[in-house]
């Protein structure tokens, strides 16, 4: 039987250190491109390294459930939960749900993480060429 929970300090790093980043481009980053689409681009990294910080699901697994997971995120901003639970004023929901949907977002979403199943095919092959 294989543990499903299981700390891994490399992805935990990881994920801090994209948090940090995450952080500073909301706070100093005004711009049309970094804010909006980097910042965007790494927080799906950011979800899958955090959850890989402490499942030991497949990769392929763990891209799976923070697309769907992307995707609701998504979904809650089309029927604006944030402003459907009342919590306007909540700096924290409003963050974290966000305020605006964006087809395209969805798309972006699919890309992103294609780009954390290539990054890590090629880390595994990296790894595997190195203990050959």
């Amino acid at each position: 039987m294989k543990i499903l929970f299981r700390f891994n300090l490399k992805y935990f790093i990881l994920s801090m250190l994209l948090l940090i980043t995450e952080i500073m481009i909301a706070l100093y980053a005004h711009d049309d491109i970094i804010r909006p689409y980097f910042g965007d681009y790494l927080v799906v990294i950011l979800m899958y390294c955090f959850m890989k910080s402490f499942c030991s699901l497949s990769v392929l697994k763990t891209s799976i459930f923070v697309l769907i997971l992307s995707y609701l995120i998504e979904t809650m901003q089309y029927f604006n939960w944030v402003h459907l639970l009342h919590l306007d004023d909540s700096t924290l929901a409003r963050i974290l749900v966000g305020n605006y949907f964006a087809w395209m977002d969805l798309l972006m979403y699919t890309l992103r993480v294609l780009t954390v199943l290539l990054l890590e095919k090629l880390i595994q092959k990296k790894k595997t060429v190195s203990f050959s």
